[in-house]
């Protein structure tokens, strides 16, 4: 059964796809919206477009808060033919214009093991990339509505974007936020994600209401714990490296987990490493 938007704000709707808990927002304006996210497969994606007609009846522009494909394989299914205008960070341009294949092959291999009911669909998804890109950040006018799209740095990617709908006070984080389980660090810059929800915090006031790219919308109370955990463990990974710490002792008591906590201290160490050459 086709799943449904909720309305978290006025005009300001969130999906939940169970598979992953992925997040997609819509944004909808007088005459116009906007979507954030387009899911994994070409079958979430036509659901999608049946939970958002449901909604409104307006065009939609679509945003792609990164390049991972639980976020943007659906593009070719949402952004229709011709397609519609899509906007993306300008590396997430580049990676889904220019190298396809390996991310559909990335992504085959990861679900392959934890969700194999998606590798197939995965392995024939058509890839469509973003028609505009963003560099720092671009104003949008989603039918008489300011949405700001911004980069707040190397985080998640190397290629996030937040969405900020001023008008309502909601930010959809992407995966720079995360509810339903740690953040994901194998694609991370975990020394620099705590500057990047810092820039993130500045457009939020005390009554935000965050759309995190998967679980739950939260308050900005757990964005500032989340992003204290997040200088907690690049501070632990910059003092492991001067004193020389195996980065699987130091995981033991980081925080967001043993699993989670290697992942980004091997990344972190790798960056520290080629810093110093």
């Amino acid at each position: 059964m086709t799943g449904r938007f909720v309305e978290v704000a006025d005009g300001v709707h969130v999906f939940n796809e169970p598979v992953l808990d992925v997040n997609v927002t819509l944004v909808v304006g007088d005459g116009a919206a906007l979507l954030v996210d387009t899911l994994s497969t070409a079958g979430q994606a036509a659901e999608l477009a049946v939970a958002a007609r449901a909604v409104t009846t307006a065009g939609w522009t679509v945003v792609n808060t990164h390049h991972h494909f639980d976020h943007c394989f659906g593009n070719a299914v949402l952004a229709g033919q011709p397609p519609r205008p899509i906007y993306a960070h300008e590396r997430v341009t580049t990676a889904l214009r220019e190298h396809p294949d390996r991310l559909r092959r990335e992504a085959y291999d990861e679900v392959s093991a934890g969700w194999p009911e998606l590798a197939p669909a995965l392995a024939a998804t058509v890839l469509l990339a973003p028609t505009h890109s963003v560099r720092t950040q671009t104003l949008l006018d989603v039918g008489g509505r300011p949405v700001l799209l911004r980069h707040p740095g190397p985080g998640h990617t190397d290629g996030d974007l937040v969405v900020h709908v001023p008008d309502v006070d909601v930010l959809v984080a992407g995966d720079l936020i995360e509810q339903s389980g740690p953040p994901a660090f194998e694609d991370a810059y975990p020394l620099r994600w705590p500057d990047a929800v810092v820039d993130l915090l500045r457009l939020c006031t005390a009554t935000t209401v965050v759309v995190p790219g998967h679980g739950r919308p939260v308050d900005v109370d757990f964005v500032r714990a989340q992003q204290r955990q997040l200088a907690e463990l690049a501070g632990l990974t910059r003092a492991g490296h001067r004193a020389g710490v195996a980065p699987e002792r130091l995981a033991a008591d980081a925080p967001f987990g043993p699993d989670a906590a290697l992942s980004a201290i091997r990344r972190g160490y790798a960056e520290l490493d080629a810093a110093a050459v």
